[in-house]
């Protein structure tokens, strides 16, 4: 969809399995599913290359900075949208499932914007006009909260606490920063699609990647220049805002935890409850 608005794109895929246990590919700049994008994307007249670099490496996340910049002459947007699923119940979750999922996600959507950042930063001292844009992944796994997935979960709601902050930081070069929390048939939801409790027109229909597209669109678009920090719900049943951690009732504080009980009790029983995995009040 960007390449259909005009954007020549980079795409990025490592070509590994849905949990990240192998590489399909072998690094480099060709081949696996980043090549069949670009493929489809040359075919319908579009501009794309490729780029297999592993985006949770630090220098694999500096060449794909570098390959957009080298190959197009700027860079105007960064999508981070990598990912894989380990999912697991906390007590019988592995190290290595928390590792990796933290590795691709949260250093995944850190170390491009990292080097996109850098990038930026310097032409803007540079006097040159800077209006980019970076969009990022989050999920309502995380900013809501899901069982089975408290690696994948944490990961994505340190990806929505890392895309306020990295708004604030870079506001003063030209930069916004969003993320979606998409809902959509990919290679990484197909496997688990079956549970969802839909006919499969109905499925494709309410999961169609192309309601988080266009979200995704827009925010890299010129038209988006005000709006930065934010958090997007989208799927193919609604589109949202997803809003944040706010400060609740408050009380004045009390330091004996004998005489605690009464402030707290209070307080949680004006507090609204902790949104369901959809993002709405418990019924």
């Amino acid at each position: 969809m960007l390449a259909a608005h005009g954007a020549s794109v980079v795409v990025n895929d490592l070509g590994g399995a849905l949990d990240g246990s192998d590489v399909l590919t072998g690094g480099g700049n060709s081949g696996g599913p980043a090549q069949d994008v670009v493929d489809e994307i040359v075919a319908a007249g579009g501009s794309a290359v490729a780029n297999t670099h592993d985006v949770s490496s630090w220098p694999g996340a500096r060449n794909l900075i570098t390959q957009a910049i080298d190959t197009y002459g700027r860079l105007d947007v960064l999508v981070n949208n990598a990912g894989i699923l380990r999912d697991r119940m906390l007590a019988s979750m592995e190290e290595s499932d928390w590792d990796a999922v933290m590795s691709v996600h949260l250093k995944g959507t850190f170390a491009p914007t990292r080097w996109a950042a850098a990038y930026w930063r310097d032409q803007s001292k540079a006097g040159k006009p800077v209006d980019a844009r970076v969009v990022n992944t989050s999920s309502a796994s995380g900013i809501y909260g899901n069982p089975g997935q408290s690696n994948y979960g944490a990961a994505k709601a340190g990806i929505a606490a890392f895309t306020i902050i990295a708004s604030r930081e870079l506001d003063r070069y030209g930069v916004t920063v969003n993320a979606v929390s998409p809902a959509a048939l990919t290679r990484m939801t197909e496997p688990v699609a079956k549970n969802f409790g839909m006919a499969p027109e109905e499925l494709a229909e309410k999961m169609s990647p192309r309601y988080p597209a266009a979200v995704v669109t827009w925010l890299a678009s010129a038209e988006s220049g005000q709006v930065t920090g934010r958090v997007i719900d989208v799927n193919g049943q609604y589109l949202a805002i997803a809003e944040g951690w706010h400060l609740g009732p408050t009380s004045t504080p009390v330091d004996d935890p004998t005489r605690i009980a009464e402030s707290l009790e209070a307080l949680l029983a004006k507090a609204r409850p902790n949104a369901t995995v959809h993002g709405t009040d418990p019924v």
